[in-house]
């Protein structure tokens, strides 16, 4: 047997040259990527790469985080290549004259979870054969077990016009039972799923994610016409469930999600939620 750079023959590295041939193409919304064995939070690298003025387009993809962030500031770890860790360089409020874009106003800029949140759920179950959907905002679940979530931040300009996004996207692939973070978690592969190689699900979500940035944009940032919140709301479990939000200041709200609207807020007893921990209490 010949000498292999890593240890767990089933976690197979992912190629940076395989990666940038598939999916950095010409006149394509991604222009760069770089990937790393470990880093901190690939989140952090496409942070720092915003604010020195790196153009739209930029993907860092990792085998490991060490420091890897949720939402709610929850921290997100996996071991060595069991997962998936990739952040991308977004820059909503540019206009594209040569593709015929507009700037998106910074009001549209809380989409992008739902939209990364979209493409997402569309890739998983295409490619896995399970029936994944979206807890609201943008946590994908399996069986009622988070399986990947999203952080999306903005970043001052670094020179080339109004705010920077920095979405990031953690999904479990290969992860077992013992090396959950939580009880409530679980992987591709514990789920059953028909696909558990990092390499077609990194290119599927970021080919599909690329896709419904286009889409958006090309609807200069409405979600309607888009068509990004039907396809959100067609993927939202959270619709029709009887939940429990944890408001920020401690508050807490327990009823019936009836929908979410056209800013991506849920709807909860009439009230308007656009920030919150969601806990789904049963199915609706």
């Amino acid at each position: 047997m010949g000498w292999s750079p890593y240890t767990d023959l089933e976690r197979p590295p992912l190629s940076q040259v395989a990666l940038r041939r598939a999916l950095v193409v010409e006149g394509g919304v991604w222009t760069g990527l770089d990937y790393r064995p470990r880093t901190g939070s690939t989140n952090a690298d496409v942070a720092a790469a915003a604010r020195s003025g790196t153009a739209e387009g930029y993907v860092v993809v990792a085998d490991e985080q060490t420091a890897g962030r949720g939402r709610m500031e929850r921290v997100w770890q996996s071991p060595p290549r069991a997962g998936i860790a990739a952040s991308v360089l977004l820059r909503p409020g540019v206009a594209v004259g040569a593709r015929g874009w507009s700037a998106v106003p910074a009001s549209g800029y809380g989409l992008l979870p739902l939209l990364a949140g979209v493409a997402l759920v569309e890739a998983v179950r295409r490619l896995s054969d399970l029936d994944a959907v979206l807890k609201w905002p943008n946590d994908l679940v399996i069986d009622g077990r988070k399986c990947a979530g999203i952080l999306a931040e903005t970043v001052p300009d670094g020179g080339s016009g109004g705010p920077a996004a920095v979405v990031g996207i953690g999904l479990n692939v290969t992860l077992r039972e013992p090396e959950l973070p939580r009880p409530d978690a679980t992987s591709l592969q514990l789920a059953g799923s028909a696909c558990v190689d990092r390499d077609p699900l990194l290119r599927a979500v970021l080919r599909g994610l690329a896709d419904w940035y286009v889409q958006w944009r090309d609807a200069g940032g409405d979600p309607v016409a888009s068509g990004l919140m039907d396809s959100y709301r067609f993927h939202c479990a959270t619709i029709g469930a009887t939940i429990r939000v944890e408001l920020p200041g401690g508050v807490e709200l327990m009823d019936v999600a009836t929908g979410v609207d056209d800013d991506g807020a849920l709807v909860v007893d009439g009230q308007r939620v656009a920030a919150g921990d969601v806990v789904h209490v049963r199915a609706g």
